[in-house]
């Protein structure tokens, strides 16, 4: 398996926008190969920014790195621009490759 975060540090007065931006867009990961799970996550605050984190779990590395060269890539992040600044520079990408996995019980 394979993990792909996306840090954000969102400025403050932004906090509510941001999470409209995530919440109310078109989800189609269900339907892209390998995907297997996702996750938006809200960190602590700081003094100007709070932390927020994109989580994706792929089945491996190649599966996501497909993803990002697809069409479906493209629509989903079509408009991560937006008219109003939402964070204090880029987001900050980190990928991981699980070398191990515990679930609990279900």
């Amino acid at each position: 398996m394979f993990i792909a975060m996306n840090r954000f540090k969102v400025r403050s007065d932004a906090e509510q926008d941001f999470e409209q931006v995530w919440l109310g867009r078109e989800v189609r990961l269900h339907e892209v190969p390998g995907f297997v799970s996702f996750e938006l996550l809200r960190g602590p605050r700081r003094e100007d920014h709070r932390l927020y984190a994109s989580h994706t779990v792929w089945q491996s590395e190649d599966h996501f790195v497909a993803w990002t060269k697809s069409e479906a890539f493209r629509a989903a992040h079509g408009g991560a621009g937006g008219a109003k600044p939402l964070y204090l520079g880029h987001p900050e990408f980190e990928g991981f490759e699980v070398i191990q996995a515990i679930a609990g019980k279900t």
